[in-house]
């Protein structure tokens, strides 16, 4: 199959990834804020549940074809040490933020909400920065991590994290720039307030790049483990 072909193929697995995530993450927001009868635990941990089992389905599912980034952060992370060339970087991203967007829309169809709302949900401050540099940072080291020893482990090593993250940051670990963005046109349980959103996304991606650097060095041959994230997509002459 010819390159461009290939890198379509990718993008839009990319994309229908990501939309599926959204859907899962503002759709069971949704859901749970109306079933919880105003317990926001009980309501975040519906959420959680969804979302985590989500990622792993999500990542089993598209992992075979595109890599299952879903994420600009990890996108970025991974074209940084090789496993992605950077031409096919914004191809990956667009369909990233086009697919987290869509997603949004159709959670919002699914519930009887308007289309797009911008959301009037705060979330700033120091802590909530840190929360999302760290959630990141975390999110980066459980995939070099896991795919050096075992890529098959991935998906369910993300989706574990993810879910266990919601719960020690205080923002819930967004930690995806594609996610932030989307979920600023969500006036939802999900929703981030769209002037917040901006510091999210830029200690989502230093969280990112610390996390590179930190396994650069405690792995060496991390040039090589990052193929193996792009080795989990099929090959370009595949059926």
């Amino acid at each position: 199959m010819p390159p461009r072909a290939d890198l379509l193929r990718r993008a839009v697995a990319e994309a229908l990834g990501t939309a599926l995530l959204l859907a899962t993450v503002v759709g069971s927001g949704i859901m749970a804020e109306r079933l919880a009868g105003g317990n926001v635990a009980i309501a975040l941990l519906a959420n959680t549940i969804a979302t985590g089992a989500a990622l792993v389905a999500l990542i089993l599912t598209f992992g075979a074809i595109s890599g299952a980034h879903f994420n600009p952060a990890v996108t970025l992370a991974d074209a940084s040490q090789g496993g992605l060339s950077w031409r096919e970087v914004p191809a990956y991203v667009l369909a990233q933020v086009a697919g987290a967007f869509a997603g949004v829309a159709v959670a919002h169809v699914m519930f009887g909400e308007a289309l797009f709302s911008a959301s009037q949900h705060e979330r700033s401050g120091l802590a909530q920065l840190a929360s999302e540099f760290v959630a990141t940072f975390g999110l980066l080291a459980v995939i070099w991590g896991s795919v050096r020893r075992r890529a098959e482990s991935v998906p369910f090593a993300v989706g574990a994290y993810i879910t266990a993250a919601y719960w020690f940051t205080s923002s819930t670990s967004f930690a995806n720039p594609a996610v932030t963005l989307a979920r600023a046109a969500s006036d939802t349980f999900a929703g981030i307030r769209p002037a917040d959103a901006p510091g999210f996304i830029v200690a989502q991606l230093a969280g990112a790049a610390a996390a590179t650097l930190a396994f650069r060095w405690l792995v060496p041959a991390l040039p090589e483990v990052a193929d193996r994230v792009v080795d989990r997509a099929l090959p370009e002459d595949a059926p």
